[in-house]
């Protein structure tokens, strides 16, 4: 059986990609991948935020994704859908253009062979990279300062309007979401219950190499990552963390195929009666410090008078905060990628509109 394809760039991979991958798989039975270099992004869009091969291991650690193929061709051909015995190709309803202006996908849709998924509302790399840009807390409530619309309208905006394709809308968590990213199993008999807890904002590289390590602790791993409230995790952070709210953490790690299960709002510390009722196994955390908690006391000092926790080095020691100074020293470069997206899209937006409009005129 032929599988179907999607091809991105996959720079900062958010909840977004991984909801596009979680319905482009549901319309076939194997999905593969295509994952740009960085000189291709830089090509057409400007600089990537991470590196191709952070960027392969991201995406392959997304639990809906069969195969990736590294290094995928910007424009995508039926040859490429050929070679990869794909029968279809599948995007998201926004528009992806060349250096050029054209869209990238024009062949595929020629012949038939190109589905749409729902792009998901509330995310975008543009409104990510705006947050880290702007180091404000407005991005945790609904109500959004003048400050942080300004800057969306430098960061992702074309000085003649607006494109609906790059612009910035508030996330709406719904019961129904988390349960498309949930795998709904629970633990089998002979499962090692493994618990890890933090804030996991920016889902990153970092942590799906931790994440990766612990899995591989046991036979049969079953991972419940606990993540802590947003007003938490700004505590032990300061500045503007978490970048991402506790809803959008919870769907970027569930997307995670390391991942069995998400405590949404864990406890700092890790207690008895948290150890008990998921009949952990195994605590264990990465090689970063671990900050005491407001009254001082350890953390971990349940699971250590258990014996049940570990330190595991993943090997990688990129932090969220690495990521908001990569963003940080290339803003410039950021921004006007965006501001050049926003018109290319622009420009195509409008163009389709005058055509609809001679259309509907000829109807009359």
């Amino acid at each position: 059986m032929g599988g179907n394809s999607q091809t991105c760039c996959y720079d900062m991979v958010h909840y977004g990609h991984s909801n596009q991958l979680r319905q482009a798989r549901a319309m076939g039975g194997y999905l593969i991948v295509g994952v740009h270099t960085d000189e291709e992004i830089s090509q057409h869009k400007g600089p990537p935020v991470f590196t191709q091969e952070e960027r392969y291991k991201m995406v392959k650690a997304i639990k809906w994704v069969d195969e990736i193929v590294p290094g995928a061709p910007y424009v995508t051909t039926l040859e490429t859908l050929d070679k990869y015995n794909c029968d279809f190709c599948v995007h998201g309803n926004d528009i992806t253009l060349t250096v050029d202006g054209k869209d990238t996908y024009e062949e595929v849709k020629n012949a038939g062979r190109y589905r749409e998924c729902q792009r998901t509302q509330g995310v975008s790399t543009t409104d990510l990279v705006g947050r880290m840009l702007l180091m404000t807390k407005a991005h945790h409530s609904i109500e959004v300062t003048l400050d942080y619309q300004k800057h969306q309208d430098n960061l992702s905006k074309d000085a003649r309007g607006h494109s609906p394709w790059t612009g910035v809308s508030q996330f709406l968590q719904t019961s129904q979401k988390i349960m498309q990213f949930a795998s709904g199993k629970e633990p089998s008999p002979g499962d090692t219950i493994i618990y890890v807890a933090g804030a996991f904002d920016l889902f990153h590289i970092g942590h799906i190499d931790f994440l990766e390590k612990v899995y591989s602790l046991a036979e049969k791993p079953y991972v419940i990552v606990g993540l802590h409230f947003d007003q938490e995790v700004n505590h032990y952070k300061r500045k503007n963390y978490p970048i991402m709210n506790i809803h959008e953490r919870t769907l970027s790690v569930l997307a995670c195929r390391y991942v069995a299960e998400v405590v949404i709002g864990a406890p700092y510390s890790v207690s008895a009666d948290l150890l008990d009722h998921f009949k952990v196994d195994i605590v264990c955390h990465g090689k970063t410090d671990v900050l005491p908690d407001r009254d001082g006391s350890d953390p971990y000092a349940e699971p250590k008078r258990r014996a049940i926790f570990r330190v595991v080095d993943s090997g990688n020691s990129l932090t969220t905060d690495d990521i908001v100074q990569r963003i940080i020293k290339n803003r410039l470069e950021y921004e006007a990628r965006n501001q050049k997206k926003e018109a290319k899209e622009l420009a195509v937006f409008e163009a389709q509109q005058r055509r609809e409009q001679l259309i509907n005129g000829h109807k009359d």
